[in-house]
């Protein structure tokens, strides 16, 4: 006879909370000498990161959200899951692929881009809280140690705290391995410009993951993550030079027409690296006809170019 359980027994209906962090796993002083031996190169990535800022605020809304998806789909190739804009244009427009092998891959693709685009506060502790999501708020004492570990290098610059953090959340084997690097990344990129507006990250991953791949002593963690960082930051300026001189030609060989959807469609196309039909239907408010034909004249007037081949779920992208 199965014996029955008790109202007051404890209930184990899924995966236990993390634990929180023992010891000393951040040793404040080491990361001072670390930043003051990379001021120079420090100063270098900030001035270039304001610039950032500043490029941001002319090139339309929905390019940070461009940069988040693109910085996104990096970060899945440094992971090993390998989501390609195309794939994941597919996933958000129609959700195709998340039954498929490697379907999980695309999720957890997609949750990088919704947390890196986010606008969670910018404290440690509300940044791993927008980080864990539902299954981590219960477990205050574990934000806690965190918040406890990196409080040594609170008074450090934004970058260090980030690398800190990035490397803090690798160390801990209570997180689940296949998401560990992955919510590191997210967490050092989105506290490393915490409090300091515009991109709500520093870009790490587009060029490369020299960032993300550095060992050793704190400084030897530190010279990359400012060296990868930097390269990241310099390839987004470029980028959205590229995509603002393309937003100034589409409204230029658009000027002829008619009504709103062009123009929305244009943001829209500027706001994905890779955009489907059925989220250009939702972006721009227009008909599914309407949408479609005002891609095929976009294309026509060589403005986009359709990357699928396929018949029914069709992806674009702007020709930057």
């Amino acid at each position: 006879m199965k014996e029955k359980r008790q109202p007051d027994e404890a209930q184990d209906d899924g995966p236990p909370l993390p634990k929180a962090p023992t010891g000393q796993l951040i040793e404040p002083e080491a990361w001072r000498a670390a930043e003051a031996s990379l001021s120079g190169a420090l100063a270098e990535l900030a001035f270039d990161a304001g610039r950032l800022t500043e490029r941001l605020r002319g090139a339309g809304a929905g390019a940070g959200q461009r940069l988040a998806l693109e910085e996104a789909a990096a970060l899945s190739w440094w992971t090993g899951d390998r989501v390609g804009a195309d794939r994941l244009a597919l996933w958000l427009s129609y959700r195709i692929g998340a039954a498929e092998a490697g379907g999980e891959a695309l999720i957890r693709t997609g949750w990088a881009a919704r947390r890196l685009a986010g606008t969670a506060g910018t404290g440690i502790a509300a940044l791993i809280g927008d980080l864990l999501g539902d299954t981590g708020r219960g477990d205050a004492g574990f934000v806690a140690d965190v918040v406890g570990a990196l409080d040594g290098v609170a008074g450090l610059a934004s970058v260090t705290r980030g690398c800190a953090a990035f490397h803090l959340w690798c160390s801990l084997d209570e997180r689940p391995e296949h998401l560990r690097g992955l919510e590191a990344a997210v967490l050092g990129a989105r506290l490393a410009v915490a409090g300091q507006g515009g991109l709500g990250f520093l870009p790490l991953a587009l060029t490369g993951f020299g960032a993300l791949t550095a060992s050793g002593d704190s400084e030897r963690r530190l010279g990359p993550w400012v060296q990868g960082a930097h390269r990241a930051v310099l390839a987004a300026l470029l980028g959205l030079e590229r995509l603002v001189a393309w937003r100034d030609r589409a409204e230029a060989a658009t000027a002829d027409l008619s009504g709103r959807t062009p123009a929305r469609l244009i943001a829209a196309l500027a706001a994905h690296p890779m955009l489907g039909a059925a989220q250009a239907e939702a972006e721009t408010g227009a008909s599914r006809a309407a949408v479609l034909r005002n891609l095929d004249l976009l294309e026509t007037r060589g403005l986009v170019r359709e990357v699928t081949g396929a018949g029914r779920y069709r992806v674009w992208a702007a020709k930057v």
